[in-house]
């Protein structure tokens, strides 16, 4: 279903192979206007259900894609028009996509005539944003940045940082990028998301590096959390004091303290969970690859999790590294699902 004429395809490629953006002015002097009218979302999963919610409490018309029509009950309840027809979210100005990957993200981008799905970028009017806040690839970025490019769409890549329950209470950090006219208009719905906002330039894929990169040094963190927890259980003692030490000193960020009191808790209620986790590190690793820069201690991440999910925690949050390094300890703790 198309509602324009495409414009030329860029001419030239970056070392990637993935054309540039011709037009780095966004989508044109109409993304300097206020977004007007219903805002579409796609992507209701836990974090994608808390953040359309917060937009309703926020005072915004909301229209939520979802395919199993057994979800539109509770998405009513929050205050959402729920539609199963992705069409019905093609005259919004402003569309949010909350993805787990980068096939979702593309075929919601390119559409599927097989089954009568459109794409985002064929249906949406000139002039109309995507703002994608998925954790994908750089390469997946550019790609969907240069064909909403060509179809005269904005695109903006706003990657979060912050679990399920950081999103219900607008705690989550957010990484933006895309050309600043895009980013401007988008700002107050960003706002209304998080916290804080980095913006970082006009290039979307650099707001997914930066995202990709910064969950790798997390799950690493998480994994040498797991690594001493297992140590200090092992010569029989509390964990807690080591880590109410270590986070009060030398460690007191927030992955630290967060999560080193949930695996010193044991802890795994599902939030980011394992599968969702090694894809992020796979793609970390590839872009290490691409820039011909090793990262060694990634890999022992990407094996744990392996082996976590072949063990039947694929349904746990990623603070079961801590229980798989209790495992690999001799010590065989008994998971929690406790909500935290």
């Amino acid at each position: 279903m198309s509602k324009h004429q495409p414009h030329a395809s860029p001419a030239f490629e970056n070392a990637s192979g993935i054309p540039h953006r011709e037009n780095r002015g966004g989508s044109g002097s109409a993304g300097r206007r206020p977004l007007q009218g219903e805002i579409g979302f796609v992507g209701l999963g836990h974090m994608g259900t808390a953040m359309a919610a917060n937009l309703v409490a926020s005072g915004r018309r909301v229209v939520a894609y979802v395919r199993r029509p057994d979800q539109i009950g509770k998405l009513e309840a929050l205050g959402l028009r729920p539609t199963t027809d992705i069409v019905d979210l093609l005259d919004c100005e402003l569309v949010i996509s909350m993805l787990p990957d980068d096939a979702a993200v593309r075929e919601i981008v390119f559409g599927r005539k097989g089954i009568g799905l459109d794409g985002l970028a064929e249906g949406l009017m000139p002039g109309a944003i995507h703002l994608s806040m998925s954790t994908i690839s750089t390469a997946a970025a550019l790609l969907l940045a240069n064909e909403h490019a060509r179809n005269g769409q904005g695109y903006v890549a706003a990657p979060v940082f912050g679990n399920p329950d950081a999103a219900k209470a607008r705690q989550l950090f957010i990484v933006a990028a895309g050309a600043s006219a895009d980013v401007e208009r988008c700002q107050p719905i960003l706002d209304s998301l998080g916290q804080r906002t980095f913006v970082i330039g006009d290039d979307p894929a650099e707001a997914n590096l930066i995202k990709l990169l910064g969950n790798m040094m997390s799950a690493t963190a998480l994994e040498m959390l797991g690594e001493v927890v297992a140590v200090v259980r092992k010569r029989g003692l509390d964990p807690q004091p080591f880590i109410d030490i270590m986070t009060s000193t030398m460690f007191g960020g927030r992955a630290h303290k967060i999560y080193g009191d949930k695996i010193s808790k044991h802890m795994y209620a599902p939030g980011f969970v394992l599968p969702l986790v090694l894809k992020d590190v796979r793609l970390a690793l590839a872009e290490a690859e691409n820039a011909g820069a090793p990262m060694p201690s990634v890999g022992v991440v990407r094996d744990r999790l392996i082996t976590g999910i072949a063990r039947g925690y694929a349904e746990l949050d990623w603070t079961a590294l801590g229980l798989i390094a209790e495992e690999e300890a001799g010590l065989y703790a008994v998971p929690s699902v406790a909500d935290n």
